[in-house]
């Protein structure tokens, strides 16, 4: 999956638990658990009220890397 975090890191700065962010952010302990591991992509709602609860750019804590084939490179 192209989409990588920093969650972990920032959580760990202001110190909550995933169940904190969370509530902060209206998502379940579950959601915030699978998003740190990489298995799932928040929506761009929940990427946003994320962000906002650290006072930084949504690119400050996700990262999306294209791979060759995300470009449609048909190199021959």
């Amino acid at each position: 999956m192209p989409l990588y975090n920093r969650l972990k890191e920032y959580r760990a700065k202001i110190s909550v638990n995933q169940q904190e962010l969370g509530t902060m952010v209206g998502a379940s302990r579950q959601t915030i658990s699978l998003i740190e591991r990489g298995d799932y992509s928040p929506s761009v709602t929940l990427a946003l009220k994320i962000a906002k609860v650290f006072h930084v750019a949504v690119e400050d804590i996700f990262d999306y890397v294209e791979d060759d084939e995300d470009m449609g490179g048909n190199e021959e």
